[in-house]
């Protein structure tokens, strides 16, 4: 499930230095004795502070730096000693060191205590100042605030004691002989000591953003953050009650402070684990968990802060064979992005989306044999740290020392998506599976070009709808979702992301997850507190964030819903609007397809776009318009300006999404550039593609959505190659065809005048409206064609003369008058007349021969009267 990336190898990049360091100091050409060599911190610059054993009886600190990968001895005590926390300041002159007390009798510290923090002047190394000498744990580190300062002559050290109390030390420092940097009025710091913090149970410290989380019981829990300022400032930010049993921390709880090699947990003094996430985009969850007493079940939390909710997840573990180890019965939380992994080794791994939460079936859950991480370790060797990339967090295995990033696996997610069956279970029950991983790829991680083309590989092998949701569907509304995201973060709660939401009755199997109970608590409601209201940055993203999940949570429907422009659809199609409306769609239409024009379609590899195509511009225009009108009504904070500029770019995606797809397919079955040939017939390869077409015309019809101008061209085309006449016939009288004046002239056109021809002709043109029948007719050469012209001339002529009561035959001796068939003879006279008397309203179109026209309508009146066969 995730893909691993070594980042540190404590034995590659230190323990090798450190054992040529020590055969130098012994003037032996190999050292090969163990030096215990341990991780202590990681500061924010990713420095890694470690000490080790050395050769002469000594403890020594170093730093490794992540961005030279060069070693760096800090300081060296005389004997051996147990660092249990560290850290250095970042101009590296002052280094924190708190030492546990020794279990052997003969070391013992004095004065005799459990911890000894001591303040450590080290350019050079100098003089070392007592902090605390306690009977409980402390935990050291300064804060590394940006500064643009080249001399920084103040030091700022945070110490938390398992007593429950947080102490923040200003340092200042002096210069001496240009060099030497020492502390200016030692004797002074304990008295200056400020306390941030009175009593805690639990705490989190994250050094990329300098804030600290912590914990406190009073009636009920309380979740408090502060934030430290580069000015040395600090306040609390954000307060949040968190639903949790009174017995949950046994023993104060450190999170991101360091390792602490001497201590170990006793057995059921852990009952709760806990965990804060943050990342740039203004969110920020809660993760903890609970086993129950009866370890059969686990109980893990989400508070999504942002989306003000908190999700409760109750999951079975069955059997004989939960686990019996307090150390494993913590699941592992683990934030890529916007999803949380949760990770109960051997059990399950469950991959929560953080943004869109509404629906478990955008969430992944596996169990068994698939729910594997792909550790080289066990679960409970391994330390999350944070990280400054969104897209990755990184792993620590104490263990063996190692730091990898961890990323979600691409070739992991497509392995679900083209599996038949996993676990042996029927193919319906992993489309939940199928669904969440079809997200991850398409929203997730959707830059990749690569891997959206192996996407679009998946959807041409499998064009049939899945039983739970149509693929076509969620790769269009996916897709969208994250290219208009990718422009505003607003639009999170008000564009449509998925097809499922859409349906009135969803699949039971998208609802439930087998084994897995969840409970949804809404408006937990967060409490912003102090300076939070005036920040910039994510203090303030995430406060609006939660204020917009308030306001939309009132409101019905926030979520652009594409049916819900059927009905304008059907009216449009259906009656004659007024011409400004008209013109009101076409300009939406042009302002679309003009930012179409301007992307990659130099190939024209797909021959879309070079038309007209008057419903589609209409259907495009009228999207525009809808979708506008929804995003003015909740966000109108974005301005007109900006929401015209977010649905203009976002229906030109559509459309560009669509030819991509098509494109893609097109390079797969190795089309070539006659495909609009109608004299041939279709190849195998080229009904594959008619049946792919064939079905994002059923998925985008589905969703009320426009095409691309010459969509429905191709299509017609594809289907009169593919299909039987009779079957493509059907396909127009059940709409699954809609016949374009582009199609339909080219039919007319290049298809000869055979016995299946002529009939296929004459049955298109009685399913085409009448005006389009007047503007097709006159392109085939044919007689009927030339008959049918004939009586719409006459028709033309005669709706425009007036009507006179008599007529007298007195012109016998007029050239072509004849006699034999009077009424012949008074149509004749009458089309004179008005000939002469205006201009042929087809002389623009074709000249038409009196001559014929008389022989046509006598045709015409001998098949009527009997005398002549059809």
């Amino acid at each position: 499930m995730l893909k691993l990336t070594q980042k540190f190898d404590l034995h590659r990049d230190v323990v090798f230095d450190i054992l040529r360091k020590e055969a130098s100091v012994c003037r032996v050409k190999e050292y090969s004795e163990a030096v215990d060599t341990c991780i202590l911190n990681i500061e924010r610059d990713g420095s890694i502070l470690y000490s080790w054993k050395g050769v002469t009886g000594t403890t020594r600190i170093g730093k490794f730096d992540s961005n030279t990968k060069q070693n760096k001895l800090l300081y060296t005590f005389d004997k051996q000693v147990c660092v249990s926390s560290c850290s250095l300041n970042k101009e590296e002159t002052l280094l924190a060191v708190s030492l546990a007390q020794n279990t052997k009798g003969e070391e013992r510290l004095k004065p005799i205590s459990k911890c000894l923090t001591l303040l450590i002047e080290i350019h050079p190394i100098n003089n070392t100042k007592v902090l605390k000498a306690v009977d409980c744990r402390v935990k050291v580190q300064f804060l590394h605030q940006e500064t643009d300062r080249k001399s920084v002559l103040e030091s700022h050290l945070l110490l938390f004691t398992e007593d429950g109390y947080v102490d923040l030390y200003h340092v200042l420092l002096s210069k001496q002989e240009g060099y030497r940097v020492v502390m200016a009025y030692p004797e002074r710091l304990s008295k200056t000591a400020e306390r941030i913090v009175e009593d805690f149970c639990w705490v989190q410290w994250d050094g990329h953003t300098q804030r600290m989380y912590y914990l406190t019981l009073k009636e009920k829990f309380l979740l408090r953050c502060v934030q430290f300022y580069s000015n040395q400032n600090c306040e609390t930010v954000v307060e949040l009650v968190l639903e949790m049993p009174a017995n949950s921390f046994r023993t104060v709880k450190f999170v991101d402070l360091g390792f602490d090699h001497y201590h170990v947990e006793k057995a059921g003094q852990d009952p709760v684990r806990m965990q804060v996430f943050t990342d740039r985009t203004g969110s920020m969850c809660v993760c903890y968990s609970q086993p129950l007493e009866d370890r059969q079940e686990l109980t893990y939390t989400v508070v999504l802060v942002q989306k003000d909710c908190s999700k409760k997840f109750r999951v079975s573990l069955g059997g004989d064979d939960s686990p019996q180890n307090s150390s494993q019965l913590h699941p592992l939380f683990i934030p890529v992005g916007y999803y949380i992994l949760v990770y109960l080794q051997g059990y399950f791994l469950h991959c929560i989306n953080s943004r869109q939460q509404e629906m478990l079936c955008h969430s992944l859950f596996l169990s068994g044999h698939d729910a594997n991480l792909g550790l080289q370790c066990q679960a409970a060797d391994i330390t999350v740290l944070h990280a400054e990339e969104q897209s990755s967090s990184c792993l620590l295995d104490l263990g063996s020392g190692r730091i990898h990033t961890a990323e979600l696996s691409p070739a992991y997610l497509l392995q679900i998506l083209q599996s038949d069956t996993r676990s042996g279970c029927p193919s319906s029950k992993t489309d939940p599976q199928r669904l969440a991983a079809l997200h991850c790829l398409l929203v997730y991680m959707g830059n990749d070009p690569n891997l959206e083309l192996k996407v679009i590989e998946w959807l041409c092998d499998n064009m049939n709808p899945l039983e739970s949701f149509d693929q076509i569907q969620e790769f269009i509304l996916a897709s969208l979702y994250r290219i208009g995201y990718e422009k505003s973060l607003s639009l999170d709660k008000v564009l449509p992301y998925s097809s499922v939401s859409e349906k009135m009755d969803v699949p039971v199997c998208l609802l439930e997850v087998p084994g897995v109970f969840c409970t949804t608590e809404l408006h937990i409601q967060p409490v912003f507190k102090g300076k939070a209201r005036g920040l910039q940055g994510f203090w303030s993203d995430l406060q609006w964030n939660t204020e917009r999940t308030k306001y939309l949570d009132t409101v019905p429907n926030p979520r652009y819903r594409t049916s819900q422009i059927q009905a304008d659809w059907d009216k449009l199609r259906s009656e004659r609007r007024p011409s400004s409306f008209m013109n009101h769609m076409e300009e939406n239409t042009k302002k679309v397809l003009s930012m179409v024009n301007t992307w990659c379609l130099d190939k024209k590899l797909v021959p879309l776009f070079q038309e007209e195509d008057h419903q589609q511009r209409m259907f495009i225009g009228l999207t525009v318009d809808k979708l506008r009108e929804h995003l003015n009504r909740h966000l109108p904070g974005l301005g007109k300006k900006k929401i015209d500029s977010l649905v203009v770019n976002y229906v030109a995606k559509l459309l560009e999404l669509i030819r991509r797809v098509l494109e893609s397919v097109w390079l797969k079955h190795k089309l070539g550039p006659r495909i609009l040939c109608l004299t041939r017939q279709g190849s195998p390869a080229e009904c594959s593609v008619f049946h792919f077409m064939f079905r994002i015309l059923e998925s985008t019809r589905g969703l009320c959505l426009p095409l691309p101008p010459g969509y429905h061209t191709l299509f017609a085309v594809f289907a009169v190659r593919c299909l039987p006449h009779h079957t493509f016939l059907q396909y127009i009288d059940h709409g699954f065809l809609l016949l374009t004046e582009t199609f339909v002239s080219r039919l007319m056109t290049d298809l000869d005048n055979s016995d299946a021809n002529e009939r296929l002709k004459f049955s298109i043109l009685k399913r085409l409206p009448e005006p389009m029948v007047q503007r097709i007719c006159h392109t085939w050469d044919h007689p009927v064609s030339s008959a049918s012209i004939s009586r719409d001339y006459v028709r033309t002529l005669l709706e425009k003369q007036n009507k006179n009561k008599g007529f007298a035959f007195t012109e016998r001796d007029k050239p072509g008058f004849r006699p034999e068939f009077l009424p012949l003879t008074y149509l004749a006279k009458t089309l004179s007349d008005i000939e002469a008397q205006a201009p042929n309203p087809f002389e623009e179109q074709e000249n038409v021969d009196a001559r014929f026209v008389e022989e046509t309508a006598l045709m015409q009146t001998l098949i009527l009267l009997g005398f002549e066969k059809k």
